[in-house]
């Protein structure tokens, strides 16, 4: 229970934003924060693509945490849908947390993104994360820094790798979220469907194993979702890639990488949901996919954005 707010108080719920460039570990904080995996991680930049929503109780609060997908300058289509539902979650949120990775400092996604909260007049509070590969001179030189061309109302430093000072921000969070009704049952821990759920671990599974090897641009479709009486469900699903060469990297020689990948992706799943998962991939090459709008449409982003 919580040490801020009693089971007895009135209840309190409430959106928490948490934004920040590509790859600062935006996820990682929003796993820590829920206590749970719901949001996939990655070496990969621009992993997060739509606004995965992570729920966590504690006391009579309970916290909604949206992990966006990173804000940088779009080139492509996806690339704007995803910058768009970032800055949506923000303008939606009643508490957003920005997070900057101490180590790379404020590079040109901080700056931008720094400045679009200011111009939005978006209160915001500042987290430094990956603070235990920085020194505590350049951490404070940092917070200035940042403080000094943002509004923050707090400024925080932490590590989502190990968990230090991420108290501090629940604590934080926790008295900060306004009084209303919960919007999901306690145990509920992510709004995300089990079909798309699946789709995110095994496309976490494809960047972990691949590496440098396909580039970002894959997708993950969850084509057929059967239930049986044991409890268990089979599960097909499509790895879309955007050339033929793709195709055989992620099927490997003699099919051991999809295989591999399935393997993990299967193990992570049926460990998440708490069951037996049978599952099947099919690669296949569609140069297209991130022009199509049902992938939009299955993300939750604006294709025209």
């Amino acid at each position: 229970m919580s040490d801020v707010i009693s089971a007895a108080a009135p209840r309190r719920c409430g959106l928490v934003a948490v934004l920040g460039a590509p790859n600062v570990g935006k996820s990682t904080l929003v796993n820590r924060l829920v206590g749970a995996k719901v949001t996939i991680v990655s070496p990969k930049v621009q992993t997060t693509r739509t606004r995965i929503t992570g729920i966590a109780v504690d006391g009579a609060v309970q916290m909604i945490f949206v992990d966006t997908p990173g804000i940088f300058a779009p080139k492509r289509r996806l690339d704007r849908a995803m910058v768009e539902a970032a800055w949506r979650s923000a303008a939606d949120a009643d508490l957003v947390l920005l997070l900057v990775d101490a180590k790379r400092g404020v590079d040109e996604d901080s700056q931008r993104i720094v400045a679009g909260l200011k111009e939005r007049k978006i209160a915001t509070t500042l987290v430094l994360n990956k603070v235990d590969l920085v020194n505590k001179t350049v951490l404070l030189k940092l917070a200035a820094v940042l403080n000094q061309s943002g509004d923050f109302a707090d400024t925080f430093m932490v590590s989502a790798e190990t968990g230090d000072g991420v108290v501090e921000v629940k604590r934080h969070i926790l008295a900060g979220l306004p009084e209303g009704p919960w919007l999901y049952p306690d145990d509920q821990l992510t709004d995300l469907s089990e079909r798309l759920l699946a789709a995110e671990i095994t496309r976490e599974q494809v960047f972990r194993q691949l590496h440098e090897e396909v580039p970002y641009a894959i997708a993950v479709e969850t084509e057929k979702w059967e239930e049986f009486k044991d409890g268990s469900a089979r599960v097909d699903q499509v790895i879309y890639v955007q050339r033929d060469g793709h195709k055989k990297i992620v099927i490997g020689e003699k099919g051991q990488r999809i295989k591999a990948i399935g393997a993990a992706a299967r193990a992570e799943l049926a460990n998440i949901l708490g069951r037996n998962i049978h599952l099947f991939l099919h690669v296949k090459v569609a140069a297209d996919w991130s022009e199509r709008r049902e992938f939009y449409r299955m993300w939750g982003l604006e294709f025209d954005a």
